[in-house]
């Protein structure tokens, strides 16, 4: 469980499950040959990408970033398909840090793609499902929450009416921007219409969490975007954008993704400067 202070906040990993993707879907246009030296594929050129919650506790009040993969969501196809080894852990991960799921009081979706989503609902034995976290708000921008209900052609098969309808009254969602205390959600589209970023702000200390426009610490390039984004040239122009906000503020940028690294930092040069690595089990 892997931890990092910004400001007097205190972020904390919690186990949301794995999948395998393809290594060329997840660096688009740019050669095997390239992203492979920063990034391992496995036999089937698949690459690990977690998708690992962060919880942030500030002034008595509960936050989650993500939701995690959840449990018992996916079909055999399904984890076949995704590489999906490990689902979520999320409620035993609470429990570890004396928490239950009803006392999360705000989870912040940069984004519901399933992959994101899947751990915000969890099925009954009777076919229907409930939320996870009945008593949290859950934010997402205004364009993100309409096309969760309404995909298009390319996007149902993300988006799932098994992550929403469950839960469609605690949905609170923003046109632009979304503030409440240290967070600052900014949307700006690119893997999807609606995705957006995460400012996390605390005593002149930035932490930001680029979400999948930035899904691991080998996209550092704001040329390697996905063969998944919906909008590519949106997520260079932000990530030249936000990427270079960050550096010039000496920023930590925070992975829900990433398989070794929680959260870098990165030097003018591009090298990592800090970092908080995964403890690989």
């Amino acid at each position: 469980m892997e931890r990092l202070n910004v400001g007097r906040l205190e972020l904390v990993w919690l186990k949301g499950g794995v999948t395998h993707m393809d290594g060329g879907a997840m660096f688009g246009v740019v050669p095997k040959p390239l992203w492979e030296k920063k990034y391992a594929c496995n036999e089937k050129n698949q690459i690990e990408l977690r998708s690992d919650p962060i919880l942030i506790r500030h002034n008595g009040t509960n936050y989650l970033i993500e939701s995690g993969m959840g449990n018992g969501k996916l079909t055999e196809k399904q984890k076949r398909n995704y590489g999906a080894t490990e689902e979520s852990d999320l409620e035993a991960e609470l429990e570890k840090v004396g928490m239950k799921p009803e006392q999360i009081d705000y989870v912040l979706m940069t984004h519901l793609h399933f992959d994101h989503a899947c751990g915000l609902t969890r099925p009954n034995s009777d076919g229907t499902y409930s939320s996870v976290f009945p008593n949290a708000k859950i934010i997402a921008s205004n364009v993100e929450w309409d096309e969760m209900r309404n995909p298009n052609i390319r996007s149902k098969n993300t988006y799932w009416k098994e992550n929403w309808q469950a839960l469609e009254s605690q949905v609170e969602s923003f046109d632009s921007e979304w503030k409440n205390g240290p967070f600052t959600m900014v949307r700006t589209g690119g893997h999807s219409d609606g995705h957006s970023i995460i400012l996390i702000e605390d005593g002149g200390d930035l932490a930001i969490h680029m979400a999948d426009l930035m899904p691991t610490h080998a996209h550092l390039n704001p040329l390697w975007v996905l063969a998944y984004d919906d909008y590519p040239i949106d997520s260079i122009f932000a990530k030249q954008k936000w990427i270079g906000y960050g550096q010039e503020k000496e920023a930590w940028f925070t992975f829900y993704h990433d398989a070794f690294f929680r959260a870098v930092k990165w030097d003018g040069e591009g090298k990592i400067a800090e970092s908080v690595q995964r403890i690989r089990e």
